[in-house]
């Protein structure tokens, strides 16, 4: 199983807009992570599963678009100070590829809870608009890979 871990595009600020759609940077971040993973991985995921927040909602759309997912859901429980364990819990049942779109601190919460049994460490270093490929074979999970949008800019 795969586990496509996605912290959301980067959002306008709360003094523009209270709602924090995408940016116009944010949709161009998403367009050229999901871009580049078509080209290349072709993640598949059977669902994604997003946070109610607006910024997160149009993250996952974006992938589902460019990866031909028909199955979007929402999740309370991938809110930022959402507890890491119910989703991991929930894991365990599940055996099909799919994307969580959310927010930080939960995903690298998560992220180090699936990989070392402890949710207080960081093992991974979330961007918005990046993706982190989890995999799962048994009862183990590894970093398969991660693509972030900073990856397609030249440094300054």
């Amino acid at each position: 199983m795969k586990l496509y871990l996605v912290q959301h595009g980067l959002a306008v600020d709360e003094s523009e807009d209270e709602q924090r759609p995408l940016s116009n940077q944010g949709r161009e971040d998403i367009v050229r992570t999901g871009g580049f993973l078509s080209l290349f991985e072709r993640p598949q995921p059977v669902r994604i599963v997003h946070s109610h927040k607006l910024r997160a909602k149009q993250s996952a759309e974006m992938f589902a678009e460019a990866w031909g997912c028909a199955v979007i859901e929402d999740s309370s429980e991938l809110f930022p100070k959402a507890d890491p364990h119910v989703w991991a819990s929930r894991l365990v049942e599940i055996h099909e590829d799919m994307m969580l779109v959310g927010h930080l601190p939960h995903l690298p919460r998560l992220a180090s809870l699936l990989l070392c049994g402890q949710a207080d460490r960081e093992v991974v270093r979330f961007r918005n608009g990046g993706v982190v490929c989890l995999e799962r074979i048994e009862n183990d999970w590894s970093v398969c890979w991660q693509v972030n949008p900073t990856l397609f800019y030249p440094k300054d």
